[in-house]
């Protein structure tokens, strides 16, 4: 089989979709719980993992460290987000004012991913017209 830096982008692109979405359930979970005693918020951070897995190398092309990203580390959970600190008295640390926030934005975030993969898609298929 031919080794091609093809898909490079859009295997990194759907990984960032699927963490987003993975963000997107844990918000809702937030907001259902968000009357919930003791319960604690869950988030999921794609973005260091990303950064951390293209590196900081400045003479080096985005294509050259988008086609060296392993897959496997770009794998991504759900993680409890300030467990020991609430500010109300029944140990929920909720805000649901943020939540809404953190929804709304992670929603664009989605939607502008599914279009770059989208985009990526139609650049294969101009090229092999």
């Amino acid at each position: 089989m031919i080794n091609t830096g093809a898909f490079d982008y859009i295997n990194v692109l759907t990984r960032a979709a699927d963490a987003s979405w993975l963000r997107n359930e844990c918000i809702a979970n937030n907001v259902a719980n968000v009357d919930t005693p003791g319960y604690k918020r869950q988030d999921v951070d794609f973005e260091s993992v990303l950064s951390k897995e293209l590196g900081s190398a400045r003479f080096v092309s985005m294509d050259e460290k988008v086609s060296k990203v392993n897959l496997r580390r770009l794998q991504v959970g759900a993680y409890v987000d300030y467990g020991g600190f609430s500010y109300r008295t029944d140990g929920n640390n909720v805000d649901i004012e943020n939540e809404n926030v953190y929804l709304a934005q992670n929603q664009l975030k989605y939607q502008g991913l599914l279009n770059s993969i989208s985009q990526e898609f139609q650049n294969l298929q101009s090229v092999m017209k």
